[in-house]
């Protein structure tokens, strides 16, 4: 069941608007929320995710957090699994073929995307589906008839596909049918509105033409910011350290978002959490005119961000413990353990270097150094400045190795 349709057409288009870099075409989404308020009848909004990685961070959780928002305004939202799309690879700003997965990979990754789905969207008021479901049973015949609404030159109009095709790079037909696999999605279910990130509004716009070649009503398409991550810069992403994981605890996830940019509180705000247009105006324009300290904003985003994944208590405790460790100079109360075995260390001696490698601290010998010499290694609050020093390893047990700011190791020493 969903919830009752109870706010006025500005009140939803201010909620559906908070964020959005695109409403297309915006008449025609006035005209679909008017005509959902007049019947009764709640609109169908669509999200497709492939689950071609295991975990997610709140940069793909923006999606999600819009995709709630339409549920608590009362209207039926659609989570598509894209485990037959996933198979081929969204080929969306890559510059390359994407590795084919295997479908046991899609199968694993998608069991965690529902898990972690789970922590933004009420699932139980929400329709689950699989795309492979449909696409797999379509016959070439289909294939040849839904690829008919289709131009070569419209496909080409991507800039991903025109830039590989320019500079000679491989481009394989099967990432032409992406899109339209994709926009077969909505003709299936009928979608009134899709949304996804800036990155997808070829393939979102795909569904949409589609659908009126096959006689439906079309979708109307809102599209999302891609979130910077930690630093600031690049987009959020695993591979560059920016990120904010789902997985994170909720002192990992307070301490990052303690660390970004000022000027990224807004955007955090706005697509992270369920913090209302006005109240983040409100705190904005007190920073502005210097009666409240950015880092106070800040700590309310941290809180309201591990309070939606973590819960409040959680958040508190966080809140707590980020003050302990760098207002204070404390240490926080909950420290992952590493265990080292004594006899593995030649005379029961452990170089400084060799430690942090052991602790998996730093990957090479060459990162711990660097570390040491940065200033950025510390035990039990004592600076090691010296890349050669060694200690007896019986000394270590119980004692605290913090790398930074925000990583703290309590040692513990086993035969």
């Amino acid at each position: 069941m969903c919830a009752r349709l109870t706010k006025s057409l500005e009140e939803q288009i201010e909620i559906i608007s908070s964020g959005s870099v695109e409403i297309i075409p915006e008449d025609e989404m006035s005209s679909k929320i008017k005509r959902s308020i007049v019947t009764g009848k709640p609109l169908r909004v669509k999200f497709g995710v492939d689950p071609t990685r295991p975990d997610l961070h709140i940069g793909h959780a923006v999606p999600l957090v819009k995709l709630g928002a339409f549920q608590e305004l009362g209207h039926s939202v659609i989570l598509i699994i894209g485990d037959f799309t996933a198979l081929v690879g969204d080929p969306s700003e890559q510059d390359a073929t994407r590795p084919i997965l295997t479908p046991q990979e899609v199968e694993r990754n998608a069991r965690t995307y529902i898990e972690q789905a789970e922590k933004i969207i009420d699932i139980s008021r929400a329709r689950i589906v699989r795309n492979s479901h449909w696409l797999s049973l379509l016959k070439l015949q289909d294939v040849l008839n839904i690829a008919s609404k289709f131009t070569v030159a419209r496909i080409l109009e991507r800039d991903d596909f025109s830039k590989r095709y320019r500079e000679g790079k491989p481009l394989g037909l099967h990432e032409f049918l992406y899109p339209v696999m994709q926009a077969y999605d909505s003709v299936v279910l009928e979608a009134d509105i899709e949304i996804g990130g800036t990155d997808q509004k070829f393939n979102l716009l795909a569904g949409r033409n589609l659908q009126r070649a096959m006689g439906q009503d079309p979708q109307c398409v809102i599209t999302l910011p891609l979130l910077e991550g930690t630093d600031g810069v690049w987009k959020m992403s695993k591979s560059l350290g920016n990120d904010i994981s789902l997985s994170d605890s909720s002192d990992e996830m307070f301490g990052k978002l303690m660390s970004i940019p000022d000027e990224l509180i807004w955007k955090y705000m706005s697509l992270s959490t369920r913090m209302k247009p006005d109240e983040i105006s409100s705190i904005r324009k007190e920073v502005e005119d210097g009666k409240k300290n950015p880092r106070d904003a800040k700590e309310r985003l941290a809180v309201e961000v591990v309070g939606f994944y973590h819960g409040t208590d959680e958040a508190k405790k966080a809140a707590e413990n980020f003050s302990k460790v760098f207002r204070e100079g404390g240490v926080p109360e909950k420290i992952p353990v590493a265990r080292i075995e004594a006899n593995r260390f030649e005379k029961r001696k452990v170089w400084i270097v060799e430690l942090l490698v052991s602790l998996k601290v730093a990957s090479t010998n060459g990162e711990a150094r660097r570390l040491i010499e940065g200033g950025g290694i510390s035990l039990d609050g004592r600076k090691i400045v010296n890349i050669e020093e060694e200690m007896p390893v019986e000394e270590l047990d119980g004692k605290i190795l913090k790398k930074g700011r925000r990583t703290f190791i309590r040692i513990e020493v086993i035969e």
